[in-house]
């Protein structure tokens, strides 16, 4: 080869370095962020800018643009339903943190149920569903097409032919499994499916895998709704599974129904770019018996499509204002650098702090990386309980006396930053209890983790336990 294609090549790679360096620079994003992409760029100038096409930033802006059409839409026209209720001024105080970023505030509830397992929360939805009058609005991360799936399909084209209006959204990563085939019974009956950021090989520029809807919802009529950590599968009950996963979900009634119907539809007309029209009769005026005056309840809703994260602020928030206890259930414990300070200084200032994770995940790579995490908790005065029984899916956090939250997001970057994800925030009374004894009966069935275990790895689990933590913003 000769100098004069040399030289141009070195100037070539040169010019490369400094332009791709000045787009990233100029976006502004974390410092690790920019740097690890600057090196991807430079060092595999092919691969890198292939990952980057997938899963950059510029890519997530265009599709921010598009989600934001569908949150202004909603935002727009339920201006003026959702009236906040006045809680304690500490609830207010958290409270006001999600509703400033956007979210809504605290609403009226009424008739809220914690289910502790999938057989209860499922017999609880088909009931729901079976009595709708008017419509059935219903999104899942994950929708198998198992005897729990097509129990619940059956249900909603069974609605659908008896002139209920159904839509269904199902994630495009989670739902993998599910054909359109076996979708296609629901559209004949006349309901409407809508995949969430579908995979699509031959157009992956358009489409990126990790951005995805890790939400659960069901809404009927407007005045009854069901949040938490349950998917719809076999593996969640009683009903198909002895080995089935210890989960929590919830279910209530009230203004604050309208709060998950708004992000129901924020992710339909993102997924279907419809126009939803006549939006004022899917927010009825409600009549329900307040059973708990003192209640209320805040659905937050979080994802990439916004840099405020309000659910990373949110549990931020809790955990540093924790007076008396900060109680934790997650199946993947993977806390950044603000919720790992968050629960230190909680625990160092005499708040009792625990948590409890699977002794045995779903994911061999997120239980090592959460184990890298022990030491340090240890040290601080968490406690730290491994669940024996069976992987519990559980995403639950109990504050003090008279602050609770049932939500799909788990204790993990991918929940915080990467996945849409919900969280369901009871301020009061009724909630909390019923948390509160959960946790007691799951740390009955679970081992606590103590220096003497930690230290009793070798030295090969300490080394793949902290390569996986290396892995921590992905996971």
């Amino acid at each position: 080869m000769s100098t004069e294609v040399i030289t141009l090549l070195s100037v070539a790679e040169v010019a490369w370095i400094i332009v791709a360096s000045v787009v990233l620079i100029l976006q502004r994003r974390s410092a690790a962020a920019t740097l690890a992409w600057i090196f991807a760029l430079i060092f595999l100038p092919g691969i890198g800018l292939l990952f980057y096409a997938v899963i950059g930033p510029r890519r997530l802006e265009r599709r921010r643009l598009r989600r934001k059409i569908g949150k202004r839409a909603m935002r727009a026209a339920t201006e003026g339903l959702l009236a906040a209720r006045a809680g304690s001024p500490m609830h207010a105080r958290l409270a006001q943190i999600p509703t400033t970023l956007g979210e809504a505030p605290p609403l009226p509830v009424a008739n809220m149920r914690v289910f502790l397992d999938g057989k209860s929360a499922y017999d609880a939805i088909y009931e729901a569903i079976s009595k709708a009058k008017k419509h059935v609005h219903v999104e899942y991360y994950i929708l198998e097409p198992d005897r729990a799936g097509q129990r619940l399909r059956d249900l909603l084209i069974e609605k659908a032919r008896a002139g209920v209006e159904v839509r269904l959204i199902v994630d495009g990563t989670g739902s993998l499994s599910l054909r359109e085939r076996w979708l296609a019974p629901l559209r004949e009956a006349g309901a409407e499916v809508a995949w969430f950021n579908p995979i699509n090989l031959f157009r992956v520029w358009f489409s990126r895998p990790d951005f995805r809807t890790h939400r659960k919802i069901v809404v009927c009529d407007g005045v009854l709704g069901f949040t938490g950590g349950m998917n719809f599968a076999e593996c969640h009950t009683s009903e198909f599974r002895e080995d089935h996963w210890r989960d929590t979900h919830m279910r209530f009634e009230g203004d604050a129904v309208w709060a998950l119907q708004r992000a129901f539809f924020e992710d339909w007309v993102y997924a279907t770019s419809k126009k939803v029209t006549a939006v004022e009769r899917y927010f009825p005026k409600l009549s329900v018996t307040d059973d708990n005056p003192d209640d209320a309840l805040q659905i937050v809703g979080s994802g990439p499509d916004s840099d405020e994260f309000a659910i990373h602020k949110l549990f931020f928030a809790v955990i540093t204002a924790a007076r008396k206890r900060v109680w934790i259930t997650t199946p993947y414990f993977i806390p950044d650098e603000a919720i790992l300070m968050a629960l230190s200084a909680a625990a160092l200032s005499g708040v009792d702090v625990r948590v409890i994770v699977p002794l045995k995940g779903d994911s061999r790579i997120v239980d090592m990386a959460a184990r890298s995490y022990f030491d340090e908790m240890l040290a601080v005065g968490v406690k730290i309980f491994e669940y024996q029984p069976r992987f519990i899916h559980a995403k639950t956090l109990v504050i003090d006396d008279d602050l609770a939250i049932v939500s799909t997001a788990n204790l993990d970057n991918r929940s915080f930053k990467l996945d849409f994800e919900l969280a369901a925030v009871a301020y009061g009374g009724s909630v909390n209890p019923a948390l509160s004894a959960a946790f007691v009966e799951d740390q009955k069935e679970s081992r606590l983790v103590t220096r003497e275990i930690c230290e009793s790895r070798t030295w090969f689990e300490r080394l793949g336990q902290a390569t996986a933590r290396l892995l921590s913003p992905l996971l």
